[in-house]
């Protein structure tokens, strides 16, 4: 007897992507991303991240006490099989200014998460960190993958609003997710697919065109309304 329970579609000539190799580079005309490395980079982000103890309010570690301190964190953290980090340099200012991360990396399912994202003050609101996103994702969906997540804190408001100006669309919130330094975490969920993509990475290349921008860096379209055609689902949290 022939069921009337409806199943996904097939999805034509599916290949599992490749898992992202240590080792990669994304070098963009703002942006430069190279492997994360305790010796090469913890002393230089801790300098920038000194004094703002508040970027790590969300994080699952810091803040951190000294620069040895830091620089162990990243030598363990850098060594996980689970993660594959990236220090993020302003090619304008040659600063290296923070750290982003693949995740939940599942081929299998064509799934891949960004995260432990930590930028200080002098790579924040910057053309350089918004390539940096762009450049991450571009990797992934040129790869094969069909679907490239954002999770965070639900309390973290600057957080949830980044990942809509970066075209990801609003997927719900998944209540006491876990528990990170002792405290409750509700879990926000964004995504972007690989439908999504052409059009969004379309949206990221008008914005970051050098000719979006006038002499004081200032910009003409904004990439809040240019990935807004593009998003399925706006965070709830974020209008009114």
């Amino acid at each position: 007897m022939k069921s009337d329970r409806p199943i996904g579609p097939v999805i034509e000539n599916w290949t599992p992507p490749p898992a992202p190799e240590a080792g990669l580079v994304f070098d963009g005309h703002y942006a430069r991303l190279v492997a994360l490395d305790a010796d090469a980079h913890a002393a230089l982000l801790f300098r920038a991240f000194d004094g703002h103890d508040w970027v790590w309010d969300y994080m699952s570690d810091g803040p951190f006490a000294s620069a040895a301190q830091f620089h162990r964190w990243m030598r363990e953290a850098t060594q996980s099989r689970d993660q594959l980090f990236f220090a993020i340099q302003n090619k304008e200012t040659g600063d290296w200014g923070g750290f982003a991360s693949y995740l939940r990396i599942t081929p299998a399912s064509g799934s891949i998460e960004t995260g432990s994202i930590a930028l200080a003050p002098c790579l924040q609101q910057t053309r350089a960190a918004t390539e940096a996103h762009f450049l991450m994702m571009q990797w992934a969906f040129d790869a094969g993958y069909r679907r490239y997540e954002w999770k965070c804190d639900a309390l973290n408001r600057p957080s949830r609003r980044a990942a809509q100006r970066l075209g990801f669309s609003y997927e719900g919130l998944f209540r006491q997710a876990t528990v990170v330094k002792g405290r409750n975490r509700d879990t926000a969920w964004f995504a972007v697919i690989d439908k999504d993509w052409p059009a969004l990475a379309e949206a990221y290349r008008l914005w970051l065109d050098p000719g979006n921008f006038d002499a004081d860096s200032r910009q003409h379209e904004s990439l809040s309304d240019l990935t807004r055609l593009v998003r399925v689902a706006d965070d709830p949290s974020l209008t009114g």
